[in-house]
C-alpha cells in the first residue's frame, strides 16, 4: 500500500471515531506546582469538533480514489 493510502485509511478511522463520538476532546498542556503541603495541577484542554471528523473522512475517500486512479495495471 502506498503512502497515499496508508494516510487516507488513517484519516477514514479518525474521521468516522470522530463522527461516531460526537468531537473529541483532549489535554494540550499540564502544569504542576508543588507549594509544599499541597500539589497544584491545571489543565489546558481543546476539543475537535464533528465536522473536523466529517472533512476528514471526505478527505482519507478522495486520497484512496485519487491513488488507485493513478495505480499501475496489473498486466
Amino acid at each position: 500500500m502506498r503512502q497515499a493510502g496508508l494516510i487516507g485509511m488513517l484519516l477514514i478511522v479518525f474521521g468516522a471515531i470522530v463522527l461516531i463520538i460526537g468531537g473529541v476532546s483532549y489535554v494540550k498542556g499540564r502544569d504542576k506546582v508543588d507549594l509544599g503541603v499541597a500539589t497544584v495541577t491545571t489543565e489546558r484542554r481543546g476539543f475537535v469538533p464533528p465536522w473536523v471528523g466529517g472533512v476528514a473522512l471526505l478527505a482519507g475517500v478522495a486520497l484512496l480514489f485519487a491513488g488507485r486512479r493513478r495505480g499501475t495495471s496489473t498486466i
